[in-house]
């Protein structure tokens, strides 16, 4: 019998590709994945490299009917569809950001809005928009330099779990390093040991 293979798509959204907490912590929890199932296969996308934003272009081709696109229509939405199919594919989704003036990074929000597409991710119903990625994980790492996790001031990780709610991701972990710039020792101990509990196995001693 073919072994399963575990997939998992993981997003990086901080700016920075050296030094980042959310990448190391990242690291971090596909190292645990990959401890917790025998097969994994993951694949990265790095949106430090640039993630365009929603532009006219986009609109017009996205609310074309697919029988009805043009080339260019198509040439349009083939990142997003790619994006789209990545997400799919996906058994488990691990998201690394850093929360920027209170929120998510601009390319992130840029992610979201490329692989939040009416027909393919949700569908609008008699009874409102319904999610159609469901029975999928997420894990969630956010690193912030001040803001508490989960505070009035945090919109970052209630906006990410609304969104991944909003096409059908509703199992979601939060794994948070926060007030990274007066506790980063202690802030990045404490995410390391709810990766641990998160994904089931038992901290290693040093």
């Amino acid at each position: 019998m073919q072994e399963k293979i575990t997939r998992v798509l993981e997003v990086s959204a901080s700016g920075r590709t050296a030094g980042s907490a959310s990448r190391k912590l990242t690291q971090d929890l596909i190292a645990a994945l990959e401890d917790r199932h025998s097969n994994v296969r993951t694949v990265q996308r790095d949106l430090a490299k640039g993630m365009p934003f929603v532009d006219a272009a986009w609109i017009d081709a996205n609310f074309t009917a697919e029988e009805s696109r043009t080339d260019e229509h198509r040439e349009a939405l083939a990142l997003s569809d790619a994006l789209v199919a990545e997400l799919k594919d996906a058994d488990i989704l691990v998201i690394g950001t850093p929360v920027y003036n209170f929120s998510i990074p601009a390319a992130l929000k840029a992610w979201i809005d490329m692989i939040a597409r009416a027909r393919l991710t949700f569908r609008y119903t008699e009874n409102g928009p319904e999610g159609l990625l469901e029975g999928k994980k997420a894990y969630l790492v956010v690193a912030t330099g001040g803001v508490p996790v989960g505070s009035a001031v945090d919109f970052a990780t209630p906006y990410l779990k609304h969104a991944l709610g909003f096409i059908g991701i509703t199992d979601v972990e939060v794994i948070a390093a926060d007030k990274l710039n007066s506790q980063a020792d202690e802030s990045m101990d404490a995410a390391r040991a709810r990766i641990a509990d998160v994904v089931h196995l038992t901290p290693q001693a040093a």
